[in-house]
């Protein structure tokens, strides 16, 4: 199994001192949490994408772009692009200068996204943002893989012949189409055989697991081999310490602080204390041991080969959480790697290998 560290740049008050750092200030915890985990051996870091409050991830390929230069192995990931939201052309190049600048370590999960800041700031709304990111991501391949293209669509200005610059390191970058709910982002990504991300973080088990069952189904659809298919999926939160009792006790404020949110924006609260968070979530908040266990419960239902781990502190203190890394990576990593195995990252590969 691969293990990633993502996030998607909350920039709020911390809930421990209340005190709010800049986005500089931010921005620079995210890379130096990157640089220890490239240290600590985890195998990737992921950036989300995000265009409203709390968030300051508007743009990955320029936050990866800073972790690439101060790391050398550690894969690079973005959790998701939303290609509904952007211009492919120009996606191209900012991605295909960060391919070039990391040495071919660039993965994409892409997603449709969602929020109403999408209908404020990009006037794409629930009605159009699913067309939107598949023609985006067609053409974002086609851009990839072509040296010239020609192309027509709904969304923006057709190709004539064009060339977009600069070419990629990597010549077949691995997109992995992220999806909660949609079963269009599921059809998508096997209809061109590409691997599945599940969010797996506001519900219980069971929604996802239908919709990878699904992925499943429609790879086999469109001719693929069954054992071919490949998935990873996120998880709801993330803790882990030499005990129960202590993971739990470091992880309530936590916890306690974001239902707050929750329920301050009106939004659904499924898990409404710590314990049925840990019991019914995805959420990995325990000893060794447990977390262990849960994962290969998880892995079950899922058969996936890759997990993302929240890569912030938020509510923890800086010592806790770093123990919390380490602690995964000498006691859980280990196990689960050897237990579940999974195929190469692209940071792992030659960066001309063409992957799928």
């Amino acid at each position: 199994m691969k293990f990633l560290l993502m996030s998607l740049i909350a920039h709020r008050p911390d809930p421990i001192s209340q005190e709010k750092k800049s986005p500089a200030e931010r921005f620079t915890d995210v890379v130096e949490t990157a640089v220890l985990a490239e240290e600590l051996g985890f195998d990737g870091f992921a950036v989300g994408e995000r265009h409203e409050d709390p968030f300051i991830s508007s743009s990955p390929p320029v936050v990866l772009s800073n972790i690439a230069a101060r790391t050398s192995r550690i894969g690079l990931f973005t959790a998701v692009t939303t290609l509904s939201l952007l211009d492919p052309v120009r996606a191209f190049e900012d991605y295909s200068t960060l391919d070039n600048l990391s040495g071919g370590r660039l993965e994409l999960i892409i997603g449709k996204g969602n929020g109403s800041a999408q209908a404020d700031l990009f006037h794409v709304t629930p009605d159009d943002q699913w067309d939107r990111n598949r023609e985006g991501y067609e053409l974002f391949r086609m851009l990839w893989e072509s040296e010239t293209v020609t192309w027509s669509g709904r969304f923006r200005p057709s190709l004539n012949n064009a060339k977009a610059l600069p070419r990629p390191l990597q010549e077949r970058i691995r997109i992995w189409h992220g999806s909660a709910t949609s079963t269009e982002s599921v059809d998508l990504a096997a209809r061109y055989g590409d691997p599945l991300f599940s969010a797996n973080v506001s519900n219980p088990v069971q929604p996802y697991a239908e919709l990878i069952r699904y992925y499943r189904e429609r790879w086999e659809h469109y001719g693929r081999a069954p054992q071919d298919a490949l998935v990873g999926a996120g998880t709801a939160g993330f803790h882990v310490a030499p005990t129960s009792q202590e993971a739990l006790a470091a992880y309530r404020f936590t916890f306690e602080a974001r239902l707050a949110a929750q329920r301050k924006a009106g939004l659904p609260v499924v898990f409404d204390t710590l314990e049925d968070l840990v019991e019914r979530s995805s959420a990995l908040i325990g000893s060794p041991e447990q977390v262990i266990d849960k994962v290969g419960r998880y892995h079950e239902r899922f058969g996936h080969e890759v997990i993302h781990l929240s890569a912030d502190a938020d509510g923890v203190t800086a010592s806790q959480q770093r123990r919390s890394l380490e602690l995964f990576q000498s006691d859980v990593a280990p196990v689960l790697r050897h237990r579940i195995p999974s195929r190469p990252l692209v940071s792992e590969s030659s960066p001309k290998e063409v992957l799928v």
